[in-house]
């Protein structure tokens, strides 16, 4: 795994050792013990991995029935070739949070506790005459300028990084 975008989304997915069995199993089909036996990973780890990545369509497995014994085994392949495919989806789905997040900022008025407590909307400062409903402190009026610049530089970043995806695909 040579992208480093990639290989910081599937970091985070699966975590380092999972990454390390992806870039350590062997290609094709292969029950999990083996993929465990063949990366020295360990096979609850490997487990875990393979599941989230099957979740997230970069894994698949096919069952098999021993006719012997009549127990199941599953065989794991791991296919990363549609990981900018996902990359896009999350990036679309990040995407969607901030816009929301920019717009509740953007429409917004907010106080916050002298203590640490928490955030609070107008509405609710209001309603209780700027003390903090948790520990009593004073609200003070906290201006979110900054946080919505940031907002919104991430978004046109994001944006433009969607563009250039989708005109590229």
């Amino acid at each position: 795994m040579k992208d480093a975008v990639a290989r910081a989304y599937l970091t985070k997915l699966i975590g380092e050792d999972g990454l390390t069995m992806v870039n350590k199993a062997p290609k094709g089909e292969m029950p999990d013990e083996k993929v465990a036996e063949s990366t020295g990973i360990a096979l609850n780890t490997v487990r875990r991995a393979l599941y989230i990545l099957y979740e997230n369509g970069l894994a698949s497995y096919r069952r098999e029935r021993d006719k012997d014994s009549g127990w199941l085994t599953y065989l794991w392949q791991i296919d990363l070739s549609n990981i900018y495919d996902v990359l896009d989806v999350e990036m679309q789905k990040l995407l969607k949070n901030l816009q929301k997040r920019l717009e509740a900022e953007k429409d917004n008025m907010f106080y916050a506790c002298a203590d640490g407590c928490g955030r609070f909307l107008f509405t609710l400062a209001a309603e209780t005459n700027f003390v903090c409903p948790i520990c009593g402190a004073t609200l003070e009026y906290q201006d979110n300028t900054e946080l919505v610049k940031a907002l919104e530089n991430r978004v046109n970043k994001i944006q433009k990084c969607v563009c250039a995806t989708q005109g590229a695909q």
